[in-house]
């Protein structure tokens, strides 16, 4: 029994040390997706060109912000207005998409898997919190936008997504393009940019309407 209990704790203190570790070494280091890994692990294809924060379209950046994070320079990994709303009206399993900020994306992206479920919130939060001390702004925005999934056949970030909808690279995105590509993130199997329906344009157009009442604040850590 002291053997087993032994390999317990060290394989518990890999589990929880290999996010902090990583958190780290990922300020320097292109990082992959755990969904990204799956995929490779699988076979399956994998298309992701990394593309720096700078050089990617002012258009883009602020159209995912706005999006998907409105107050993602203000808060400290979790956005405690949005998280306090979906307590008050769920269990807060079933959070819309609003209430997970871009650096609990992050985290679930880089170190967690996809699926509601408490023990997955419940490493989520700390996490988050944690990245945000080792991680800049400026640093979790470009992993963001470098592994979020743009497309139904493995295309991961930003520049895959922008090739594959407009045949353009991610730095000479249009207002409305970088509109559509923030509006499918949400299920980018079944939006596509490139050939949006009505409902997607219609989202698009609401947010490219939105974006210039944002204040300097929505990018001011960048």
């Amino acid at each position: 029994m002291g053997v087993v209990w032994s390999w317990a704790w060290k394989i518990a203190l890999v589990v929880v040390a290999t996010p902090l570790v990583l958190g780290l070494l990922y300020n320097v280091a292109p990082a992959p997706s755990t969904l990204m890994l799956a995929r490779w692990v699988t076979g399956q294809p994998v298309e992701r060109i990394w593309k720096p924060l700078d050089a990617i379209s002012p258009n883009l950046v602020r159209s995912v912000l706005a999006s998907e994070d409105a107050r993602f320079c203000t808060h400290s990994g979790i956005d405690m207005v949005e998280l306090q709303g979906v307590i008050d009206e769920s269990d807060g399993l079933n959070a819309p998409r609003g209430a997970s900020t871009i650096t609990m994306q992050l985290v679930k992206n880089l170190f967690l898997w996809n699926g509601r479920s408490v023990i997955r919130k419940g490493l989520e939060l700390p996490l988050a919190l944690y990245l945000n001390v080792v991680m800049s702004k400026h640093r979790q925005l470009e992993i963001y936008l470098n592994l979020a999934e743009w497309g139904p056949d493995g295309q991961f970030g930003v520049e895959a997504g922008a090739q594959r909808a407009f045949g353009r690279g991610a730095g000479d995105l249009s207002a409305r393009q970088a509109a559509l590509l923030a509006v499918m993130l949400p299920n980018p199997h079944k939006r596509d940019a490139g050939k949006p329906g009505r409902g997607l344009s219609r989202l698009a157009a609401n947010l490219q309407a939105r974006i210039p009442s944002e204040g300097a604040e929505l990018t001011s850590c960048l």
